[in-house]
C-alpha cells in the first residue's frame, strides 16, 4: 500500500480535533487566525513538536501515550516536556535504531543534511514528514497515530490498522502464521507456477495440518489473497507493544519452538551463558542486546533476495531477581 502522507496527515488533524470547530481550537492553542484551517487544507503544516501539543492541549496524556507506543519508559522520556522539540528529536533516534543517516534519507527520499538536523533537534519536521521518518525507522506510523487518536478516525489508514490489528489477533491466536506470511514472500515461493500444499510446511517444518490451520486463518482474516494461483500476502509487520499479553505469548512460543529444535539437534545458533556480573555491567549488556536488535531489524528491513525464514530469539533475564 502506497502511503499518501499529507492525506494522513491533515486527516490526522481533523481526528485530534474531534468535535471541536476549527476556529475554537485555534483559539485554544493561543492563535489569532484560524490555524487549523490552514492545516487541514494542507496550506501549512505543524511540526512535530506542535502536534504533540495540540493533543496535550485536547486532553490527551501525552507522556503515557508515548510510552505505550515505545512499550518502555525511555530514559529520554522525562527530559524535556512530552512535546518539546528535544522529546521529537529523541523519540526518532529511539526509533531509528541502527538505520544509518543514509537509510532514512533513501527511504523518505529526504535529504541527509534535512534528515541529520531533525535528529539533532536543530530544527524539525513538518507532519508529514514526522510521519514519514516515523514509517521509514519503524514500519510503526500507524501505531504511532494509533496511541494518539483512534485510528478509525484517520480513513486512510483504516485498511493498514485492520490487517496490522488481524495479524496481532492472528499472532495469539495462531503464533506460526507470522512465520507462514514470512515463507509466501520467499524467492522460491514465488517461483513456483502455483501455490502447493504441504510446501510450507516442509520448508518450515510443521505438520501439514498447521499449514492448513495457518492458511484457513490467513484466509478467513483476508491477510493473504490468491495471485496467478499463488498466495499473496501483504508486507506488514507485526509489533506486540501495544498488546503485551499478545508479546508473552509470542515470546513463549518462539523459545518453545527454538528449545524443540535443540532437543532435535537442529542446525542453527543456540548458546548460552549463565554468568555473575555488576548491575551497571547487567544494563550495558542489556543496551547490547537491543543494540543488536535494532541493527537485525535495519538488516531485514534492506535484504533482497528473500530466501530465509528465520527466527531471532534473544534472551537476557537475571536469575536471582523476584
Amino acid at each position: 500500500m502506497i502511503l499518501d502522507y499529507e492525506q494522513t496527515a491533515r486527516e490526522l488533524i481533523v481526528a485530534i480535533r474531534a468535535h471541536r470547530s476549527q476556529t475554537a481550537l485555534s483559539r485554544r492553542l493561543g492563535f489569532q487566525s484560524n490555524v487549523v484551517y490552514t492545516w487541514e487544507s494542507g496550506r501549512r503544516w505543524p511540526t512535530g513538536s506542535q502536534v504533540l501539543y495540540v493533543c496535550h492541549r485536547t486532553g490527551l496524556d501525552v507522556h503515557a501515550s508515548l510510552v505505550k507506543f515505545i512499550g518502555r519508559e525511555p530514559e529520554w522520556i522525562d527530559r524535556e516536556t512530552p512535546w518539546s522539540i528535544e522529546t521529537v528529536a529523541a523519540l526518532m533516534q529511539d526509533l531509528r535504531g541502527g538505520a544509518s543517516v543514509s537509510d532514512l534519507a533513501r527511504r523518505t527520499g529526504r535529504a541527509r543534511t534535512r534528515i541529520s538536523r531533525w535528529l539533532s533537534g536543530t530544527t524539525e519536521p513538518k507532519l508529514p514528514d514526522f510521519l514519514r521518518i516515523i514509517e521509514a525507522a519503524s514500519a510503526r506510523m500507524v501505531d504511532f497515530i494509533a496511541a494518539l487518536v483512534d485510528p478509525e478516525t484517520v480513513p486512510s489508514i483504516v485498511p493498514m490498522w485492520r490487517r496490522m490489528e488481524a495479524r496481532r489477533r492472528g499472532a495469539a491466536l495462531v503464533p506460526w502464521t507470522q512465520a507462514v506470511l514470512r515463507a509466501l514472500e520467499l524467492k522460491d515461493y514465488l517461483a513456483l507456477e502455483r501455490h502447493e500444499p504441504g510446501w510450507i510446511a516442509r520448508k518450515l517444518g510443521i505438520s501439514l495440518e498447521e499449514e492448513e490451520r495457518c492458511l484457513a486463518f490467513l484466509r478467513d482474516t483476508e491477510q493473504v489473497r490468491v495471485v496467478s494461483g499463488r498466495l499473496i500476502s501483504d508486507p506488514i509487520a507485526v509489533d506486540t507493544r501495544r498488546s503485551p499479553e499478545v508479546g508473552r505469548l509470542l515470546k513463549a512460543h518462539w523459545s518453545k519452538v527454538a528449545a524443540e529444535r535443540v532437543q532435535q539437534g537442529a542446525p542453527g545458533q543456540f548458546s548460552y551463558n549463565v554468568f555473575t556480573v555488576s548491575r551497571p555491567d547487567f544494563e550495558r549488556i542489556r543496551e547490547a542486546h537491543l543494540a543488536y536488535f535494532h541493527a537485525l531489524r535495519a538488516i531485514v528491513a534492506e535484504s533482497d533476495p528473500v530466501e530465509v525464514v528465520a527466527v531471532a530469539n534473544v534472551q537476557l533475564f537475571a536469575l536471582d531477581d523476584d
